[in-house]
């Protein structure tokens, strides 16, 4: 029987806040254990939680990035669940009234040419619970509480179940961290748990119009782990279903070791946490005013970015998707090519020498040691024909381990383009002289000799020649090309 792959996801973004959600301890990472807690963290009778006004507004952001509606009149609830890392017996979260309803994804899967979009059921504010730490030694039978994430400020991003492969969770996480990283309210830091994603999974014969049953697979905390777990429980369901067996709703781990999805409890459904407002926290009631100011301080957002970078710069599709897949990448081009003033030639450097390096490197471009406008003067040189594309390279190594601008390390070594068309008519004949094979070779119809000619002659005159006069001193002396057969 064929199957229908089903698949919505949950994302867990963590706002890159200064202080928690509902208190004023700190919220960064790698601090010593239980060192940023408060007594509102611990959970402390008469400790009062107070809503961290940048956690709104950056939940606000989010909202509008993701084209969702904006609830005007909101509140917080306690959601009830007993687990050693969470102090109070119960999360602050949002039930029946998130901050956003609505929205959507926009995404390209690799291979193909027509973008992708999944809706967003809402986005809604909640607090972090702790951590729990076991110990690697069965000898030792003990677990450890750390409590620096409890109360930690988080949006929840839950989208419609529209999803149908594994590629297109991939490709949507893809899009989501890039606009969260664009408009700059979270880092997205799987590593540290700044982004994970829950994934629920179910099949259905295909033409089927009723869902199957749910797995909900957890803390998954990377994007290759998303896939793989989701390609593993489908396959898993297929399975159970050619047997005759049957599961019930279920929340499931990644055994990223075994790569195996393992039961970790039949799944709770939202009368099991018995939901009511928090009775410590006023309802949230905004203006349409307040959200219209939010809205305004967006930045342009990835899409739109590379759309203007194809339209008014005349940029590949291909460049423009490189250059606008992080906010920090875009601005550096941009920068770059205010000096230059060749968009073409600008992002040829910056997405094949310098994210080269920054790849190789494993560094972000704020740590890459040549700002912007030094990459901008090289291209200007190149550009402008005052040295050769080769020499701009040996500037480029030069410029990695200095802090001088290109056009002091050009003239400082005499690396200016050669114009003397003395020099370089005795250099042209040099070379024709030296290289009778490829001349006759083009002589005969094969214009790809010519190459060979122009390689001597800019490795004799160590690249400092002229292309374009060299081209045509060849030219000249050689004759046009005589048409083939």
């Amino acid at each position: 029987m064929e199957y229908e792959v089903i698949i919505g996801l949950e994302v867990h973004a963590q706002l890159n806040t200064d202080s928690k959600v509902f208190s004023d301890s700190p919220s960064k990472f790698g601090a010593a254990p239980n060192s940023q807690v408060s007594s509102v963290c611990l959970g402390l009778p008469g400790s009062l939680p107070v809503l961290n006004e940048e956690a709104l507004t950056k939940a606000i952001m989010a909202g509008l990035a993701f084209g969702s509606n904006i609830t005007l009149h909101t509140k917080f609830d306690r959601k009830n669940y007993f687990y050693p890392d969470l102090p109070k017996g119960y999360q602050i979260s949002q039930f029946d009234r998130p901050i956003c309803e609505g929205g959507k994804i926009t995404f390209t899967v690799k291979g193909e040419d027509k973008p992708r979009s999944v809706n967003l059921t809402r986005i809604h504010i909640e607090e972090d619970a702790g951590k729990l730490i076991h110990s690697a030694d069965p000898k030792i039978p003990q677990s450890y509480v750390d409590l620096n994430r409890a109360g930690t400020p988080l949006i929840e991003i839950v989208s419609e179940p529209e999803m149908r492969s594994s590629d297109e969770a991939y490709y949507y996480l893809l899009a989501l961290k890039s606009i969260l990283r664009y408009i700059r309210v979270s880092d997205c830091n799987m590593e540290e748990g700044s982004l994970r994603c829950d994934a629920n999974v179910s099949i259905r014969p295909k033409g089927s119009d009723k869902f199957g049953t749910r797995v909900e697979i957890k803390n998954l905390n990377s994007f290759k782990a998303v896939k793989a777990a989701i390609d593993y429980e489908v396959e898993w369901q297929r399975d159970m279903y050619s047997q005759g067996k049957t599961f019930p709703q279920q929340t499931k781990l990644w055994d990223s070791a075994s790569n195996v999805t393992l039961t970790m409890r039949t799944k709770e459904m939202s009368h099991d946490y018995r939901y009511f407002p928090d009775p410590d926290l006023p309802p949230v009631i905004l203006t349409k005013e307040t959200v219209e100011d939010i809205r305004k301080s967006l930045p342009e957002l990835p899409d739109a970015r590379r759309d203007r970078f194809v339209e008014k710069l005349g940029l590949p599709k291909y460049d423009a998707e490189v250059l606008t897949a992080e906010r920090e990448i875009a601005d550096y081009y941009e920068s770059a090519l205010k000096v230059s003033g060749d968009p073409k030639k600008t992002s040829n450097w910056v997405k094949d020498e310098v994210l080269g390096i920054i790849n190789k490197e494993s560094i972000t471009i704020s740590e890459f040691k040549v700002g912007p406008e030094r990459i901008g003067g090289l291209v200007k040189l190149i550009a402008d024909g005052k040295i050769s594309g080769k020499i701009g390279k040996t500037v480029f190594e030069e410029m990695l381990g200095t802090d001088k601008d290109p056009e002091t390390i050009v003239t400082e070594k005499n690396l200016i383009v050669v114009r003397d068309d003395k020099e370089i008519e005795r250099i042209v004949d040099e070379a024709i002289a030296a290289n009778e094979d490829a001349v006759q070779k083009y002589k005969s119809g094969k214009d790809r000799a010519l190459g060979a000619i122009v390689g001597y002659v800019m490795k004799v005159s160590k690249g400092k020649a002229d292309p374009n006069l060299v081209n045509q001193m060849l030219l000249d002396k050689l004759g046009p090309l005589p048409p083939k057969g």
